[in-house]
Formats: C-alpha cells, structure tokens, sequence
C-alpha cells in the first residue's frame, strides 16, 4: 500500500504541474486511505506537501512570465485570511464525536472525510465540465469583488479539509479576472502554495508532525509537479482534465461509500 502511496504522490505533482489543480484533492485520500494516518492530521499533512509542491511548480511559470501577481493578491488576501481563522477557531472547535444517527456514530475524522468527499464530487463536476468561456485581458471592478469573495469560500475549504482549491480558483481566474489559461494556472500554483503554507504553520504547534515521512512525501509530489510542468509545454491540460475528473469523481464515491456503509 505504501508503494501505491509513494506512485500516488508522484500523481499528485504531476497534475498540479500540468493543470494547475486536481492534485491537491487526492492528497487527504492517499494519507488516509494508503498510509492510515488520521484524517485530521492527514488535512495539515496535506497542507504542507500541496504548498511545498505548489512553490515549486510555480517557478516555471514565473521564469516564462505567467504568473500575474496583482490577481494573485486579489484572491489570495481573502483566501489567507479566511484560512487563518478557520485553522484556528473553527476546525478545533469540531468535537471528536459530532453526533450520532442510531448505532452509527459521525466522528470529526468522518465528518472530515465527508466534506472532503462531497467536494472532490464537486471538483469533478468543474473538471469534467466543458469551458466555453472565451480567454480575455480585460477585468472589471466588480468581478475582483466577486473573485475576492470566491478567495475568502477557497480559504475556508482549504482550512478546513486541507485541499488547495485550484479546481475553484482557475475558473475564478479566467472567468471573472479574465486571465489567460496557462498564466491561470501559474498564479493558481502561486496561490495554492501561499494559502496551504500559512494554514500549515498557524496550526502545526498543536500537532505532532513526523517530519521525515511528510518530507518524503513533498519530496515525490514535487518531483511529480517538476514532471508536470515540463509536460504543460507539450500536453494540452484541457484535454486531460475531463478523465482526471472522472477519476476524482469515483474517489468521492468510494470515501462516501467507505465512510457510511462499510
């Protein structure tokens, strides 16, 4: 199962590279589900790989100028600012025992799972969906204010699930801020790294963190998300964002499935 983990990780870099997203979401499963750590410290775990990975990745789009700083800031203050506060107020105010339905009892670390679940579904609707909207440099006013806001919801699901929300942000990126997708893509990876890395250190005093396992596991995914941008010049990530979201969609389906009824 740790092999599987290991290929996993390499996955996870590879599709940050190559589509800006979709990476991050599978981070949370492969902890939980490949090497049995527990959900809630999967989610800070997850955290650190997506923003170390991300960092990285962002690199080649910065040397080839596709990173726009400027939108960057535009969603990422919300989104740090919402991160934040639900790392600190929100997520340990989650009881260990949420309620209970009968005999069956929905626990922090299912509940977690369950919000995860529910947004990989989510995520997979996004990918799997076509993109008709039209590429352009222009922006209004009232669109930064909406992508703002779509900024501060990012910010909350990444505090609270530890995913990096490029599956929400490159949309927000193209249609409301009307960036072009490959620069898209390159101020997401700027996003998600800054957004998973503060969430990660305002809340790793409280947490027990083994550092060689969660180093390695960067490690990979960042050799993953190298590969991933190198492919980005010759592979078109549009065309592979249909099957990688039907993948996601059957991962949501069997943690649901797991979770509830086995």
């Amino acid at each position: 199962m740790e092999i599987i983990g290991y290929t996993a990780a390499i996955l996870i870099g590879v599709s940050l590279g190559l589509i800006g997203g979709g990476g991050s979401i599978l981070t949370v499963p492969v902890l939980v589900y490949l090497f049995g750590i527990d959900a809630f410290l999967a989610t800070e775990y997850s955290l650190f790989v997506v923003g170390i990975s991300s960092l990285v990745g962002s690199v080649s789009y910065f040397k080839k100028r596709l990173v726009n700083f400027k939108m960057a800031l535009v969603f990422g203050i919300p989104s740090v600012i919402s991160i934040f506060l639900t790392r600190q107020y929100i997520l340990p105010l989650i009881p260990e025992e949420v309620f209970q339905i009968q005999n069956f009892i929905i626990t922090r670390n299912i509940l977690l799972l369950l919000i995860f679940a529910a947004l990989m579904i989510l995520a997979s609707y996004k990918m799997i969906k076509s993109n008709s909207s039209k590429e352009s440099l222009e922006s209004t006013g009232n669109n930064a204010y909406l992508a703002a806001g779509q900024g501060s919801i990012v910010g909350v699901l990444t505090g609270l699930v530890g995913a990096g929300g490029g599956f929400l942000i490159i949309p927000a990126l193209v249609n409301l801020l009307k960036i072009p997708m490959k620069m898209a893509i390159g101020t997401s990876l700027v996003i998600i790294s800054i957004n998973s890395l503060i969430g990660f250190f305002s809340s790793v005093n409280h947490m027990k963190i083994e550092w060689k396992f969660l180093i390695s596991i960067t490690a990979i995914a960042i050799a993953g998300i190298i590969i991933g941008s190198q492919l980005s010049g010759k592979i078109d990530g549009k065309k592979l964002k249909p099957a990688f979201g039907w993948f996601i969609l059957i991962m949501g389906i069997y943690i649901i499935t797991k979770e509830i009824f086995l």
